[in-house]
């Protein structure tokens, strides 16, 4: 190759590499407009007034928890497959469980259904230590990968989330993100007492329920209806 051309094709090279880290960063400036305006208008706008719920849903970029093909859709107010028949819950869902369980800096969190992630990413942004569960080991080697990067303190473990995990016990606060029929045991041991637990209740075919439960003292609980809501089931190892 002559010198001219080696020349030529440098410049052409370093031409296309600029482009697209300008692309990089036009689409970059895209999804945090439209993750801003998701929170004005899909969360803030209908009710959530938590401001540490707020900012962590402006800050963590859901685009990155969603299926590449599915990225153009993450700002948009509705669950988004995520593969293995399961989802991604709809960001107002999400904010609206975050902002009940009225979570503080220093809380231990134990989350059952990591799904992609973004829940505990969510978490992460708001408690000292998050705790999340997945019981198909895929999803939870995926998601363990991706929050390596992001959030490297979350921990991430496969198993059947109906157990809680004993080992971080007991949490201040639990999140559940698939419907129950009923209110497993162990979650109810591994809370605080005067912790709180956010879950969905209900048949995975028929009514659903998403339900508040606080702990007073031992196994004294008090229960919340919430809102109805569908969740996929809680799944459970055979």
């Amino acid at each position: 190759m002559s010198k001219i051309r080696m020349k030529i094709a440098i410049k052409l090279s370093v031409s296309v590499l600029v482009l697209l880290v300008a692309a990089r960063v036009v689409l970059a400036e895209d999804y945090r407009e439209a993750r801003l305006e998701m929170v004005k208008t899909q969360i803030a706008g209908r009710g959530i007034t938590d401001e540490p719920t707020l900012a962590a849903m402006r800050k963590v970029p859901r685009h990155q928890f969603v299926p590449e093909n599915m990225a153009v859709h993450a700002y948009k107010d509705r669950p988004l497959p995520i593969g293995y028949g399961q989802t991604i819950s709809q960001p107002y869902i999400v904010a609206f469980m975050t902002e009940r369980l009225q979570l503080q800096p220093e809380f231990r969190v134990l989350e059952i259904g990591t799904g992609s992630g973004y829940q505990a990413a969510i978490l992460d942004e708001i408690v000292k230590k998050v705790y999340t569960i997945e019981i198909i080991e895929e999803l939870a080697e995926q998601a363990r990968q991706r929050l390596a990067n992001m959030y490297p303190d979350i921990t991430v473990i496969h198993g059947d989330g109906y157990f809680g995990w004993q080992e971080g016990a007991p949490y201040d606060a639990i999140i559940v993100t698939a419907a129950a029929e009923f209110i497993p045991h162990a979650l109810i041991e591994q809370l605080k007492e005067g912790g709180r637990m956010v879950i969905p209740v209900g048949s995975p075919y028929g009514a659903q329920w998403l339900t508040m439960v606080e702990k007073a003292s031992g196994d004294v609980l008090t229960t919340e209806r919430l809102l109805p809501v569908r969740f996929v089931p809680f799944t459970r190892t055979k």
